[in-house]
């Protein structure tokens, strides 16, 4: 079974009302992005970042997978399926994907701000400001925020060193280091770009699909099951 490696960004959650990353105005969710996805942040306003995140949390309970997370959920029956994600959403989990990398963190998710430790699954639920874990650190979002290692990294690209295919759905390209991981796929592997904007110029052999992530996904998904 061929290996299918998808890297998605906020692209793919679009379409079902999620906002999971800042927009070309530096905000989210009419939040300035300094102010409630860098580590300093929290060193300044910590219950800012905890309301900013409850209400993300909260949202997130409304919010239903689209049908790009539906198919890409689906090609698991055809293929050996990798899910490499800067969204901090779970909606590919609801969309029927079973192997998820999460870069940036998972919404419902908690954990210590001493070195992310007693990581906790919350789901839906909101914590107060100044809640503590079974460590005695502060209760934090379990995100990857800006000036902070991306942990997953590794296993990331070396998932994508494995593909044989390799799709990304909705991702300027831009943020780094996720945007690296196109570089470390094998030469001869098809990389397909499902993107309605243009998307920044790349050194590597791309076939792009000009189409937002839902759209794309069912043109790829006749071309992928056409070449199997």
């Amino acid at each position: 079974m061929k290996k299918l490696v998808v890297l998605t960004g906020a692209g793919v959650s679009a379409e079902s009302g999620i906002k999971t990353f800042r927009d070309s105005d530096g905000l989210w969710e009419n939040y300035n992005v300094a102010e409630v996805a860098t580590i300093d942040a929290w060193d300044v306003n910590p219950a800012l970042m905890v309301q900013f995140y409850n209400e993300r949390r909260r949202q997130l309970k409304t919010a239903e997978p689209n049908e790009a997370h539906k198919i890409i959920g689906e090609l698991e029956q055809y293929f050996d399926v990798t899910v490499v994600t800067q969204n901090i959403d779970n909606l590919h989990e609801r969309g029927g994907s079973s192997h998820i990398i999460h870069l940036h963190g998972e919404l419902t998710k908690v954990c210590s701000d001493r070195g992310k430790r007693c990581v906790q699954d919350i789901g839906y639920e909101e914590f107060e400001y100044g809640r503590k874990t079974e460590d005695g650190g502060m209760m934090r979002p379990f995100i990857v925020w800006f000036g902070e290692d991306v942990p997953l990294l590794s296993q990331a690209a070396e998932a994508v060193e494995q593909a044989d295919i390799l799709v990304i759905i909705g991702t300027s390209l831009n943020v780094y280091p996720a945007a690296g991981l196109l570089y470390y796929a094998k030469p001869d592997c098809p990389i397909y770009l499902i993107d309605p904007k243009e998307v920044q110029p790349v050194t590597r052999r791309v076939e792009f699909i000009r189409e937002k992530a839902t759209v794309g996904m069912r043109i790829l998904k006749e071309k992928l099951l056409q070449c199997k």
